[in-house]
């Protein structure tokens, strides 16, 4: 399929809508994304979350603050977000800095989460060394049938996108590679070689 600088709308977030629309009952999950984060030292690491929300104010996905990529977006706030929508062939970069959302946000959303999934919040402490899995059963054990309100150290983050970039695959690895970068104001499309 050819991904053509007539066929982009001049709104990068328009843009990803319409992919993202499109990958609706085709992608199993089109909200899953890779996010890449880089400690203060700038070691990287990279992991796949849910986007939650996308809105001309970012692009929002929840975790443990105390989490290993919550305590690196607080000492770096740079990070990246990859689509990779094979079935379309497609994938969307996104890159940009990093801010929490507010508390009432983060209430908001934890409220939707299904009962095991705010149980779950409350019993992990992700990305630390858990001694064996019957030490996270008997946390669970002891939350079950308490509704647990969210707890301080879990909550979101949002993306503000400094870039985007649209990738199409075409054979013969000549993909076609569309970025938008924020430059005085506007986003500038620039194609890319593959």
């Amino acid at each position: 399929m050819e991904l053509r600088r007539t066929d982009l709308d001049a709104d990068p977030l328009s843009q990803f809508q319409r992919w993202f629309d499109e990958a609706a009952g085709v992608v199993r999950v089109r909200e899953a994304m890779a996010v890449a984060t880089a400690s203060a030292e700038g070691v990287p690491s990279v992991r796949m979350v849910l986007l939650k929300a996308a809105d001309e104010r970012g692009l929002v996905f929840f975790t443990h603050y105390t989490s290993r990529k919550g305590r690196e977006l607080e000492a770096n706030p740079n990070a990246a977000l990859l689509f990779h929508w094979n079935p379309l062939g497609r994938q969307v970069r996104v890159e940009g800095t990093v801010e929490r959302v507010s508390a009432e946000e983060s209430d908001a959303y934890f409220a939707t989460r299904p009962e095991g999934a705010r149980i779950g919040a409350n019993a992990s402490r992700q990305s630390e060394v858990l001694g064996d899995r019957a030490e996270l059963e008997r946390r669970v054990a002891g939350l079950e049938g308490a509704d647990p309100a969210r707890p301080e150290s879990w909550g979101g983050f949002r993306l503000r996108p400094d870039a985007w970039e649209f990738w199409q695959h075409r054979d013969d690895r000549l993909h076609d590679r569309f970025r938008y970068t924020r430059r005085e104001g506007a986003w500038v499309i620039e194609r890319l070689y593959p």
